[in-house]
């Protein structure tokens, strides 16, 4: 399981290692959004989405959705927390919501992401980045911390570099 928050290079990294241990990667967002219309799910009938997603002996799952984190945590043996700094993930997330926005980039459930969007309203992404980085973080490390999550092995990198090192340092599956 990938885990951080917008812009840390999850889906990037949780594809790749997918391909290096050959194994299904499943992307979070992609069930999350899959209504159109950035409808959310109701919150059982998402559960159930990650619960049949995650059925299979392994799998790398990208995204950090807390509806779902006990389940998949459950069923998870490591976790790959990209705990880059913030003002990186900020830059990243911007960076990705203006080009998908230009590009008009069809995403989940045929959803595209506007710049104005991103910057106002309810669900404005980046303004929810900055308002939550902190507190997301520390029940992160929180929840870890846990007793029921004493089986996970916890790979917390800070950097990208240390992230790919680690990556490059597993065997690939021929």
């Amino acid at each position: 399981m990938v885990g951080s928050g917008s812009g840390a290079g999850k889906t990037s990294f949780a594809r790749a290692l997918a391909r290096r241990i050959g194994v299904p990667f499943i992307e979070l967002d992609a069930i999350h959004w899959q209504l159109g219309g950035w409808t959310m799910p109701e919150r059982e009938v998402f559960r159930g989405w990650v619960e049949e997603a995650t059925r299979g002996p392994a799998w790398v799952v990208d995204g950090n959705y807390s509806a779902s984190r006990d389940l998949v945590w459950a069923r998870a043996d490591t976790v790959v927390w990209l705990d880059l700094p913030p003002a990186v993930m900020l830059w990243r997330t911007v960076r990705r919501t203006v080009s998908r926005s230009l590009r008009r980039e069809v995403l989940w459930g045929g959803n595209r992401e506007s710049i104005w969007n991103a910057l106002a309203g309810k669900d404005a992404l980046i303004p929810f980045f900055i308002r939550t980085y902190r507190g997301r973080r520390r029940r992160f490390a929180r929840e870890l911390a846990l007793p029921e999550h004493a089986h996970l092995r916890v790979h917390r990198f800070r950097s990208s570099a240390e992230a790919e090192r680690w990556l490059r340092s597993i065997p690939p599956v021929p």
